[in-house]
């Protein structure tokens, strides 16, 4: 009966062959643009209201835009990219991201907009957001 093999390619050594290029070609990840603009958050409630810290480094506080419609909030922010080019000077690899970060989320109750804070401190974006005062139930009575 013929031997089969599981062919894995991260096994460098099933083949003899594998051995000259080893080394010459390293795993590579592909990130798509998506993956990279990602706005990592905490979200904390209590009874007054929502406290939201996320993580947007690397963009001007001018740069970022905060919406709030009822219980829904949106965050985006945009990193530009700053080119300066010297004389005799080439760019032979740029790993740094730029472009647009978006990010909504739905809140349990809505938000007082008028009364909500919004600060921005070393790469953090915290959002204080109280909730709307809630009128209490009126119970209507029948003639």
């Amino acid at each position: 009966m013929a031997n089969i093999s599981r062919y894995d390619p991260f096994d460098f050594t099933v083949e003899p062959f594998d051995d000259l290029f080893r080394g010459f070609f390293r795993p590579v990840r592909s990130t798509n643009s998506e993956a990279a603009v990602q706005i990592k958050m905490d979200v904390k409630e209590d009874e007054q209201g929502y406290t939201v810290h996320a993580d947007v480094p690397g963009v001007k506080k001018e740069d970022i835009h905060v919406t709030i419609d009822g219980n829904q909030v949106s965050l985006s922010a945009e990193v530009k990219r700053e080119t300066e080019n010297k004389e005799g000077e080439k760019l032979l690899r740029s790993e740094r991201y730029f472009g647009k970060a978006y990010r909504s989320f739905t809140l349990g109750s809505e938000i007082d907009d008028a009364a909500a804070e919004a600060k921005y401190h070393d790469g953090v974006l915290e959002l204080r957001l109280p909730k709307k005062a809630t009128a209490a139930a009126k119970r209507l009575e029948i003639h």
